[in-house]
């Protein structure tokens, strides 16, 4: 028997934060979500090494993405109004400035940039990119709105010396 899940997200745990904030408001700074993202990181890989921490932020960025869709951008149908409304989001809510290089939908295929994000932008050089997250993000995206699987890779990262991320999405087979 499973017993019910203490942490199971919804939309109503970001909570009312005009009443919870009256004084501080919506905004933080970037350190204190880098702060908070870097330790679950740290604290997962060392639980489950890389490749499970991995996954499971990239999961994480799936399960936020299909609630950010269905709360905030959708349902949308038409692509050009789908492209326009999520880079009005991610730019008004300080997440990043999105470009679409390629989106060929009919052949499920995509290339986005996106700049100035939260996980990356001016960190140090690494041997790696970091944006598993956003990776999770992007396809659950895509999926809200084609009804279609997508896998989505980081090939760009600020980390690897680039100074944008960029993003490989291909339909699912």
């Amino acid at each position: 028997m499973q017993s019910e899940r203490k942490y199971e997200f919804s939309w109503d745990l970001l909570g009312d934060l005009e009443l919870g904030r009256p004084n501080l408001g919506p905004q933080t700074r970037l350190e204190v979500y880098r702060l908070m993202q870097f330790c679950f990181r740290d604290t997962l890989e060392r639980t489950y090494g890389t490749e499970q921490a991995d996954r499971i932020f990239y999961e994480a960025g799936y399960l936020a993405g299909r609630h950010f869709y269905a709360n905030l951008l959708g349902p949308v149908h038409d692509q050009n109004q789908f492209v326009a409304k999520l880079q009005y989001l991610l730019k008004e809510l300080k997440m990043g400035i999105l470009r679409m290089e390629e989106m060929d939908l009919p052949g499920g295929r995509l290339v986005v940039t996106l700049s100035e994000d939260l996980d990356c932008s001016g960190l140090p050089v690494k041997d790696h990119e970091i944006c598993t997250y956003d990776e999770g993000f992007i396809a659950a995206l895509m999926e809200s709105f084609t009804a279609r699987k997508f896998v989505v890779k980081e090939v760009d990262c600020w980390c690897t010396g680039d100074r944008t991320c960029r993003f490989s999405a291909q339909a699912a087979p």
